[in-house]
């Protein structure tokens, strides 16, 4: 019995040391409402989408793989989360007025980079 308190225990502590880091967190949020708040147009699998559409979908995209322990910064959520469909392996876009169309993963990064110079 002793033996299976101590087993459950680790467990737990494991899942604890593996959670996705506070200032991954952070960027992540940051960047979410930068792509809600961007105006831009997000496309997946070839369909548009709203700012705030886009969001609702990297949120799902970002619970899953926080909760499978998958990220460890934001270039790891931009890589496996925000930048193909999981369904169809087409890559994410972002459409914003007067600018060329993008991937999403060229958009996120350079925001990220912006994000970190202030």
């Amino acid at each position: 019995m002793k033996s299976a308190l101590w087993l459950g225990a680790l467990l737990l502590a494991g899942q604890t040391m593996a959670a996705t880091p506070a200032a991954t967190r952070a960027e992540v949020a940051q960047l979410m409402t930068a792509v809600e708040k961007s105006g831009c147009k997000f496309s997946r699998n070839g369909s548009w989408y709203s700012g705030a559409e886009a969001r609702a979908h990297l949120q799902k995209k970002f619970d899953y793989l926080d909760k499978n322990d998958m990220l460890t910064t934001a270039e790891s959520f931009i890589e496996k989360g925000a930048s193909t469909s999981s369904m169809s392996g087409k890559p994410y876009e972002m459409q914003c007025a007067g600018m060329k169309q993008v991937t999403s993963a060229e958009w996120l990064t350079a925001e990220l980079k912006r994000l970190r110079q202030k």
